[in-house]
């Protein structure tokens, strides 16, 4: 298959699926509070395809696949609907008078359900193909790294870097992407010894001048015999879970400073790697999209409005306060959280254009 079709194909179907099961997760939760559900779209724009189900929900397929949405009905508030809205209003079945709870169900559900997906995906993977598992254990030692410097071996067991213990290799790895140009000591074991072995990490600057530290080293890596669907189900939980410490953590250390924030990708990333992972087989897709349903997850949490995560702040306040935080405050928030989307969209693009090298090829050009 043309490369380029493969990752159009694998695009679409990744983004589809994560937008689908979030966007369900609204609707079904919507049906269970009793919220009539006006549309279920998947992408944005003119439709390509629409019908009505048995319960009155328009469904619609759109051209532009960078998301969807599900309107519940009444949606707006009575401060907000025009005449004729109101007069459609079906009593008892509109999503701006049931109780704050109910609402903030109807909201959460979706990134509770991009969660859900991942642990499915990686539970499914679990049983049928077995964990992937990467070991504190030494596979190799790069040439002239601060690994080879500091006297690392094939089979050295990593337990300590400095005076904090490590427990697996995301540990090491924060750690030490932490400590460019530190020197501190190495705890291993090797064979019946332990010994500690002075080091002082590498540095890698990247083009924009962050600097990470590195050892130098590639841990050894298994596959486990497939699971027990319990087994299966727990692993993909703790999986799932791990997942998303890792994404805040890195996501702390981009606002913190400590890594850089060019290495915030978009829709092109994603597109990118969703043909080359799906050149690597099934498995690795679906791998790949159990970790974008739980950023997606994560993202639509960030209290910032028009996310699900603004909505739910919106949402504790009223409870807090007793009565909805006032449509002058609403409407300047979600105006300013459009923003903040529009420009992380807009810089994110701009990384995948830098990543992909069309500012050099255009300055090539000129030059």
């Amino acid at each position: 298959m043309p490369e380029l079709l493969r990752t159009l194909l694998a695009f679409a179907l990744v983004l589809g699926v994560l937008v689908f099961v979030h966007e369900l997760g609204h609707y079904l939760a919507a049906r269970w509070r009793g919220v009539h559900v006006d549309v279920f779209s998947i992408g944005f724009g003119r439709p390509l395809l629409r019908w009505h189900d048995r319960v009155g929900t328009e469904w619609r397929v759109c051209p532009v696949p960078l998301g969807g949405y599900v309107k519940p009905h009444g949606f707006e508030g009575p401060d907000e609907a025009t005449p004729e809205q109101i007069a459609a209003w079906l009593p008892g079945r509109t999503f701006h008078d049931k109780p704050v709870l109910s609402r903030a169900i109807v909201i959460v559900a979706g990134p509770v359900f991009n969660f859900l997906l991942a642990i499915v995906l990686f539970a499914g993977l679990f049983m049928l193909a077995g964990r992937p598992e990467i070991h504190n254990v030494v596979g190799q030692v790069m040439p002239g790294s601060a690994a080879e410097v500091a006297g690392l071996k094939p089979d050295d067991v990593i337990v300590r870097i400095g005076d904090r213990a490590v427990s697996d290799v995301a540990d090491i790895q924060a750690r030490v992407a932490a400590e460019p140009g530190e020197h501190t000591e190495l705890t291993v074991r090797r064979g019946n010894l332990t010994m500690t072995l002075p080091v002082t990490v590498g540095t890698v600057t990247d083009k924009a001048g962050g600097r990470t530290g590195q050892l130098g080293v590639m841990f050894t890596a298994t596959v486990s015999k497939p699971m027990s669907p319990l087994a299966a189900l727990v692993a993909a939980v703790e999986e799932t879970w791990h997942l998303m410490v890792q994404t805040l953590t890195g996501l702390w250390q981009m606002l913190t400073g400590r890594h850089s924030a060019k290495d915030l990708g978009g829709p092109l990333r994603i597109a990118q790697m969703s043909g080359q992972v799906a050149h690597y087989g099934a498995a690795s897709l679906v791998s790949f999209m159990a970790l974008l349903s739980v950023n997606l997850g994560l993202i639509n949490l960030f209290p910032i409005p028009v996310l699900d995560g603004g909505r739910l702040v919106f949402y504790g306040l009223e409870a807090l306060l007793g009565r909805p935080v006032s449509r002058r405050v609403r409407d300047i928030s979600f105006q300013a959280g459009f923003a903040v989307i529009a420009g992380l969209f807009l810089f994110s693009t701009f990384n995948d254009l830098s990543h992909f090298g069309l500012f050099r090829w255009v300055a090539s050009l000129s030059g």
